[in-house]
């Protein structure tokens, strides 16, 4: 198996001894990784799941409201009272580290606190159904950016995942098994020698 060769001296069996202890602990610390890594995966997808149906919900009644709100009134006066944004949203992108990860972290300021400081629009040429409509979206916000946040999290674990998979099967496939087979040669060539 082993395509390497190596001189049959005691440093040199030393040294591979050393090896395979170093690759042996990386071996078990990157299986822990990797459990960990996927452990936290799913908590976030099984968070993934419930924040997306909510959210699903959510949007569906924020339409049904503006379904509502064009029914009763026109298209002219819909557009007008929707055309001005009072409320100014921004985005903050950061990232944290999670098991060697970086994951994004979403933080949304608004130019005021007051969460009714939503409707750019006078409540004589509107409807009830609008301002419904423009609440519910509001509420929305914050869990559409979670939602995101936490996809976009999961594809980036499942990206890490799958590179310590690899290098765990590496080490345990192909290093390990190399480097117990060069000490072994090592040893027999040494005693044969002596």
């Amino acid at each position: 198996m082993a395509t390497t060769t190596v001189m049959a001296t005691r440093m040199e069996l030393s040294r591979l001894k050393r090896k395979l202890v170093t690759a042996r602990r990386g071996h078990k610390m990157l299986k822990d990784k990797r459990d960990e890594l996927m452990r936290r995966f799913l908590e976030l997808v099984k968070e993934n799941r419930e924040l997306r149906e909510k959210v699903e919900k959510s949007v569906a009644a924020a339409n049904q409201n503006f379904v509502l709100a064009r029914a009763s009134m026109s298209d002219e006066a819909l557009n007008n009272a929707l055309m001005a944004p009072k409320q100014e949203v921004t985005l903050d992108a950061t990232t944290k580290n999670v098991m060697s990860v970086d994951v994004p972290v979403f933080t949304v300021k608004t130019r005021t606190s007051d969460p009714s400081d939503i409707y750019a629009y006078g409540y004589a040429f509107t409807s009830a159904d609008l301002d419904d409509a423009v609440k519910s979206l509001s509420e929305i916000l914050p869990d559409l950016l979670r939602l995101a946040e936490i996809e976009k999290s999961c594809q980036l674990m499942a990206d890490a995942i799958e590179e310590t998979r690899r290098r765990v099967n590496a080490l345990e496939h192909v290093t390990i098994p190399e480097t117990e087979e060069l000490i072994h040669s090592t040893s027999v060539r040494l005693r044969s020698a002596s």
